[in-house]
């Protein structure tokens, strides 16, 4: 392999993936969807603006058993920081969103900020199930729905491209894997 091929590996890479965005954009743009689906991914993406977080973080700290106070501090520490990352690379990647390249035939919602990559409402469902799971692995599988329930919903409404959303799950997983690490690695010291 060439020093010339190596270097363009990684744009050959963000090509390949660019193209298959804008082919799964123009599909989900031009797709009049059911009006049961619609609502639902209005629902859904409206519910990963926080407010729901918020309402799960007091439950958990009403009914959460001994680990409560843990559980809160891994979910407000993934989240936080994937906050802080969130605006970086978003800022850092000015990447349009695909609502701005082309206009979506029946989502009319406002983007939240001006950049797509990386999908936070993504991010941020999946720091949250990710962390929340570990304290309360009943409710994983609802919690994992909702997550990506959310982000469904950002690639429907035109919010982000597939890689946006694939992103802030990867690294919302990741933020959580750290916090929960972190939260245990304090508990142990006590």
């Amino acid at each position: 392999m060439s020093a010339h091929s190596v270097q363009t590996l990684p744009a050959r890479l963000v090509g390949f993936i660019s193209q298959r965005d804008s082919r799964i954009m123009r599909r989900v743009h031009r797709w009049q969807a059911p009006r049961w689906l619609r609502v639902s991914m209005i629902v859904a993406t409206r519910g990963g603006d926080g407010w729901l977080w918020y309402g799960v973080a007091v439950l958990i700290l009403l009914f959460g058993g001994p680990e409560k106070y843990a559980a809160v501090v891994a979910a407000g520490l993934s989240s936080g920081t994937g906050l802080g990352a969130y605006l970086i690379v978003k800022k850092t990647t000015r990447r349009k969103r695909p609502c701005a390249l082309e206009p979506h035939c029946w989502a009319r919602l406002v983007p939240p900020d001006q950049y797509s990559f990386p999908s936070g409402h993504t991010m941020t469902a999946f720091a949250l199930a990710t962390s929340l799971s570990f304290f309360y692995p009943a409710v994983a599988v609802p919690l994992f729905f909702g997550a990506l329930c959310i982000a469904v919903s950002r690639i429907v409404l035109g919010m982000h491209s597939l890689s946006d959303v694939v992103a802030g799950a990867l690294i919302g997983l990741g933020l959580a894997l750290g916090a929960h690490r972190l939260v245990a690695i304090a508990a142990f010291m006590r």
